[in-house]
């Protein structure tokens, strides 16, 4: 099973690369484990076709994927305006909302889609769902000021979420993201009105940016199980 996922997540990949990505683009490049099959296509297409990309990241990880590959580093005070983001996705909604930041990046992959032309999501079968919450079941990641977790968490219980803060896997205590704030992953069951939520959240203090992606996508490439590829576009 995890050697067809990867397959998959490969296919999704190489397509969103051979379609999108021109000479002379500004390209963001997101997180996860299917956008490093992404960043591989993008090196080999600078090597073979000689494309000229600039490539701004959205996490230390990404910056890893870039700088290794021997891609262009750039950054949104240089470039303010990127042409195309090749991201992942945790789980993918029939209109193309989204739910990011299983991997804790969700505040600057938001900041690169929102400054970008177009948010093209790459993903395996496994994220492909009609409504949010009906696969991913680990609640919407929420960035969140460390001063207010605790007064967050129980205001999330009021509007109907289960909230947990998330804990990092090394070392005792919270895991702290690239900005130093907190993630709480806050399980609100199936999510019918993503958009209403999203606004209802981003209204509590001490709520930075949450992982819900409402109205960004342009295009998603699914890959399948059986190796073949599967789109939807906005």
């Amino acid at each position: 099973m995890d050697n067809l996922i990867e397959i998959a997540k490969k296919k999704a990949g190489i397509a969103a690369v051979d379609e999108f990505v021109k000479d002379g683009m500004v390209l963001g490049i997101g997180s996860g484990s299917t956008v490093v099959y992404a960043v591989n296509r993008i090196v080999e297409r600078v090597k073979q076709e000689g494309l000229k990309v600039v490539c701004i990241p959205t996490s230390f990880q990404s910056t890893q994927l870039i700088v290794n590959g021997g891609l262009i580093l750039g950054d949104l005070s240089r470039y303010p305006k990127i042409d195309v983001d090749i991201d992942g996705a945790d789980e993918v909604d029939e209109n193309l909302n989204l739910i990011k930041g299983g991997g804790g990046c969700l505040l600057q992959e938001k900041i690169i889609a929102s400054n970008s032309e177009k948010l093209v999501i790459v993903a395996d079968y496994r994220k492909n769902s009609k409504i949010l919450g009906e696969q991913w079941k680990k609640g919407i990641p929420i960035e969140v000021i460390p001063l207010a977790y605790i007064p967050l968490m129980k205001k999330m219980k009021k509007t109907g979420g289960s909230p947990i803060l998330r804990l990092a896997e090394k070392k005792a205590g919270p895991l702290i993201t690239d900005n130093g704030n907190f993630i709480l992953d806050v399980d609100f069951g199936e999510i019918t009105d993503p958009k209403v939520l999203n606004q209802k959240i981003k209204l509590l203090p001490g709520v930075v940016e949450t992982g819900l992606f409402i109205g960004m996508t342009e295009k998603v490439y699914f890959g399948q199980k059986d190796g073949s590829l599967i789109s939807r576009k906005r």
